[in-house]
């Protein structure tokens, strides 16, 4: 889902790091008032798999990628605030660094991949929580609705940036992005549930061991 440079006009460049920018501030500051000694050591280790996991992209025709992304597993184990940043930041790190994913559309990238996934994810997982594979339905849904956001961002460049009758930017309207983005994460979705259902259950087997200790 990571949206490279030069697929989106600058308006809308503008715009998502206008709207996405008060949540990076809130969400920081969610960030330091939750930190402590037990929830740093978990937190790092649960970017650097988003890190992992995020990094075997599968190319999807029209200028994007499929993959798991992690943040519903950091959502319902910590807080979706702190999963929106975290996964803003391993962005950041992937798009300065690995050239993964654009700077210019680092905003809409966290939003869909960061944002989107970790309230989705978390607000589902509250919904049915009492039932053994919660996880995996939580993190399979909010991976399919990310992908449908980046879907939609993409899939109205054509609609109002043509000159000429010929696209500026992303070439694909919504009639194109939304079957290929959602279609191809409804298979990646279950990468996503079985990496949130796995990693969920050990973690919660951890934590009961210890306080039987």
């Amino acid at each position: 889902m990571h949206i490279a440079d030069g697929y989106l006009s600058p308006s809308t460049v503008v715009t998502s790091f206008v709207l996405v920018t008060p949540l990076w501030i809130y969400g920081f500051k969610r960030l330091k008032s939750k930190l402590d000694e037990k929830t740093i050591p978990i937190l790092g280790a649960l970017s650097a798999l988003s890190f992992v996991i995020m990094m075997f992209n599968i190319p999807i025709p029209g200028g994007t990628s499929g993959h798991a992304v992690g943040a519903t597993l950091i959502a319902i184990l910590i807080d979706p605030w702190i999963a929106f940043i975290s996964v803003s930041l391993v962005l950041l790190i992937q798009a300065t660094v690995f050239g993964d994913g654009g700077i210019s559309t680092i905003a809409v990238n966290a939003f869909s991949m960061g944002f989107v996934a970790s309230f989705s994810g978390y607000y589902i997982f509250g919904l049915i929580k009492k039932y053994k594979f919660a996880p995996f339905i939580a993190g399979y849904f909010s991976l399919v609705i990310a992908s449908f956001v980046t879907a939609c961002v993409l899939g109205i460049q054509p609609i109002f940036w043509v000159q000429n009758g010929h696209p500026l930017y992303f070439p694909f309207d919504l009639k194109v992005t939304i079957p290929m983005m959602v279609g191809s994460h409804l298979l990646f979705g279950i990468a996503e549930g079985i990496f949130t259902q796995i990693i969920y259950t050990l973690l919660k087997k951890e934590k009961r061991a210890v306080y039987e200790i």
